[in-house]
């Protein structure tokens, strides 16, 4: 299981999700603690389809932020028990799900073992690595969800990194950092353009 190729390992993952509904904490045991990437991709995949589900990107963003403090830390990973027991409806998540599904196999094909092998070096580089995890985890937490794009950014950013680190590829690690760049222009652009929007009807009302 741990050789299959990720979007195998997740697919057998969402198979084996109750019908109802799971809690954060029984994801992280269904995947252990060896396991932590997959759990990142996961929670990154419902961001790939342009379907929300409300709450979610909160739930699943302070998971993957914890996730990659953990790893900055070095630590084991802790879940504030009001998250670790908050039921995540799988209803409307497993459907999601796999249809994100085939577009983490296109992202996948991208992925090829052991290159550019300084990118995912144990050391600064490691950290820097569980930094930009924590980026993105930041990015996809911040209150744009109903602008089109806004999560999939972040979470294309976080899946890239998720994969690049499970299978020591420097060039999908690579684009996940790129990834979060362009995250960041375009929370930029979307905040310069709504202050300009603001100050705009701001004068026509005080004219």
């Amino acid at each position: 299981m741990h050789s299959a190729p990720v979007s195998q390992r997740l697919r057998a993952l969402v198979r084996s999700m109750p019908r109802t509904g799971i809690t954060l904490s029984e994801l992280i045991h269904r995947v252990g603690s060896d396991g932590l990437l997959i759990l990142v991709a996961l929670l990154t995949l419902v961001f790939l389809i342009p379907v929300s589900i409300p709450g979610v990107s909160t739930v699943f963003g302070a998971a993957i932020l914890l996730i990659g403090i953990s790893r900055l830390l070095r630590r084991d990973l802790w879940i504030p028990a009001r998250l670790q027991h908050r039921v995540i409806g799988t209803r409307k998540l497993r459907p999601l799900l796999r249809k994100a599904l085939s577009w983490l196999k296109k992202i996948e094909t991208v992925s090829r073992p052991n290159r550019i092998g300084w990118l995912v070096a144990d050391g600064a580089v490691d950290m820097l690595n569980s930094a930009a995890l924590i980026l993105g985890a930041v990015l996809l937490m911040m209150p744009f969800g109903l602008i089109p794009f806004s999560n999939t950014f972040p979470a294309v950013a976080i899946l890239f990194l998720a994969i690049g680190l499970l299978q020591k590829d420097g060039v999908s690690v690579l684009l996940g950092h790129v990834s979060n760049v362009v995250t960041i222009i375009y929370f930029g652009v979307l905040i310069g353009g709504g202050g300009l929007a603001a100050r705009e009807v701001f004068e026509r009302l005080t004219a």
